[in-house]
């Protein structure tokens, strides 16, 4: 019964495995030399120059959730094109009409000028 596990086991210690080495080699083989330029708080290229809680442009915010929400949608093609052959033509007039509100979506933000940056 434990044998039929075994696989799975060896699976996750292999996966941690080659996770992890590169981590432990890198922090000792790598040269220890700190000094001020390299513990220097670096954000964007330039040193901080504000409270960390200063309000943000909402654009920010837009595009990175345009962005999954379009990344995720688009990532439903990947199992649809796999099993297009299985579903046959309601799959594919499904399909069809997920695609047709996507492009609704994406053609209203862009006519509401959302993906415009100033």
């Amino acid at each position: 019964m434990l044998a039929e596990y075994f696989p799975i086991l060896l699976f996750i210690l292999v996966g941690l495995a080659v996770g992890a080495a590169p981590m432990v080699l890198g922090w000792l083989l790598a040269p220890h030399r700190p000094d001020p330029e390299k513990l220097s708080p670096y954000e964007c290229g330039f040193e901080a120059f504000e409270d960390a809680r200063m309000k943000f442009d909402v654009r920010y915010y837009l595009v990175a959730i345009l962005f999954i929400l379009f990344d995720l949608e688009i990532a439903f093609l990947f199992p649809w094109a796999t099993v297009i052959s299985d579903i046959g033509m309601p799959g594919f007039l499904a399909m069809m009409l997920f695609l047709a509100i996507l492009v609704v979506g994406f053609v209203y933000e862009w006519m509401k000028g959302a993906l415009e940056w100033e």
